[in-house]
């Protein structure tokens, strides 16, 4: 079992930046590819950013957050973070940490684990 809690929400302008980190515990996520989803009021949770494991790790970004935001790991720490930058208004959701992340026909991508969240909201 993995537990994933993530921290560093909260309010922000539009054109600010936020950084998201994700702490886990219960096993090492060395070796699960990783990402963040984000899930807007009154819609469905949608993928925004992965990175995969290993050296050299490649990253995976949704076209509305490209250029802006950045996904990073810390493998010795355990840590995932995303660096959002550029923020707009519609960038407001909860995000949410997800490790073991599969691959699925869709494009997108199926977590093992998911973490509880954390609200990042933008004011214009």
């Amino acid at each position: 079992q993995v537990q994933l809690v993530e921290s560093g929400g909260g309010l922000a302008q539009a054109g600010g930046s936020l950084r998201l980190s994700c702490a886990a515990s219960g096993r090492t996520i060395g070796d699960y590819r990783m990402g963040w989803f984000r899930q807007a009021p009154g819609k469905e949770r949608e993928f925004e950013a992965a990175i995969s494991w290993g050296i050299g790790a490649t990253k995976d970004y949704v076209d509305s957050v490209k250029g802006r935001f950045t996904i990073s790991r810390d493998n010795a720490k355990n840590t995932v973070y995303l660096q959002m930058n550029s923020l707009k208004p519609e960038d407001t959701a909860v995000y949410h940490c997800a490790a073991d992340l599969r691959a699925v026909a869709s494009g997108s991508y199926s977590p093992r684990y998911w973490g509880q969240g954390t609200q990042v909201t933008v004011s214009s």
